[in-house]
């Protein structure tokens, strides 16, 4: 499923909705329109922003919830429980800026590590390194915000796992890969 501009004005609204009712002590509840058009099940991330800082990222790989639910728990989670800040207070929405990622299902990298980075086009693919327990996922727009090569984005990767950065070179990690339909307030 491919989102217009349209459709993804439509997650970012559910996404501030989704805060917005949290912190008046209330429950999210999507319209029979919304839930309707974003009925299938697909994996999404929610990033918060204030002045350009990252204030709150969270979000599901996989594909466990309707569209629409998916967004307001990933905007819920990315405001009140993103162990890296504190929770979001009602001043700071009204200075946050949100972006939902659409994920597609991440496919595991075939072939011999080596081969990893010819597979992965920077700016179009997010990544996400597996190794004993371990797990790290950025998105698509980490690697171009950094400027990075498909190397780095895989040592990023590991790095953000807590795995040394040459990991994804190691037998026994698993490393997928994901494209994103991404969505920001203007």
């Amino acid at each position: 499923m491919s989102l217009t501009k349209e459709g993804g004005k439509l997650l970012i609204k559910v996404a501030r909705e989704s805060i917005s009712a949290y912190l008046n002590g209330e429950h999210y509840s999507a319209g029979d329109k919304i839930k309707k058009k974003f009925s299938e099940k697909r994996g999404a991330f929610v990033t918060l922003t204030i002045d350009g800082e990252l204030r709150g990222c969270i979000g599901y790989t996989e594909a466990l919830y309707p569209l629409w639910e998916t967004i307001s728990k990933a905007a819920e989670a990315a405001a009140f429980q993103d162990p890296r800040f504190p929770p979001l207070s009602r001043e700071e929405l009204s200075k946050a800026k949100v972006e939902v990622s659409v994920l597609t299902k991440p496919e595991l990298m075939k072939g011999k590590p080596d081969s990893y980075p010819k597979q992965i086009k920077v700016g179009k693919h997010g990544l996400v390194v597996e190794k004993e327990g371990y797990a790290g996922l950025l998105l698509p727009q980490v690697f171009t915000e950094y400027n990075v090569d498909s190397v780095k984005a895989l040592e990023m990767t590991c790095q953000k796992a807590g795995l040394p950065s040459g990991a994804w070179k190691e037998p026994g990690c698993k490393v997928y890969s994901f494209s994103a339909q991404i969505f920001e307030e203007e």
